[in-house]
Parts: structure tokens; sequence; C-alpha cells
């Protein structure tokens, strides 16, 4: 499958999150080691979301809302 990500270079190196994986994110010191670090963060997020399909006893409500700051 293929994610958008998108990259930001500061002078310790780069930031990178998945644009459509909220909280999947990442760092390198490099583009190249970010981009790998990013693909295992996603690999990793995929497999934990599929756990929790799968029902968590522990979790009893998930909410998404908006702020506005």
């Amino acid at each position: 499958m293929k994610y958008r990500v998108t990259l930001v270079e500061s002078e310790e190196g780069w930031a990178i999150w998945c644009d459509d994986l909220p909280g999947c994110c990442s760092q390198g010191a490099t583009r190249e080691e970010a981009l790998g670090n990013i693909r295992e963060a996603i690999a990793e997020y995929l497999a934990a979301k599929t756990v929790g399909l799968q029902g968590d006893a522990g979790v009893r409500t998930v909410l998404h809302e908006e702020v506005l700051v």
C-alpha cells in the first residue's frame, strides 16, 4: 500500500509523519533514514490497529473531536 508522508528538515535532521495515520510519526538524521523509519512505524501502526480491531476489553470508548484554538 502507498501512504503519503510529510517531511520537515531542521537542524537536527528530518521529522516525518504519515498524513493518513494520526499519530504515526518518526524522524531521522537523513531523509533516507527518516523514510526507512516511517516505513517501520507505518507497519507497526497497522499491526497495532489490526490487534485493536480484534477487541480490547479495557477500551470502552474512542472519540475523535475537533477543537478550535
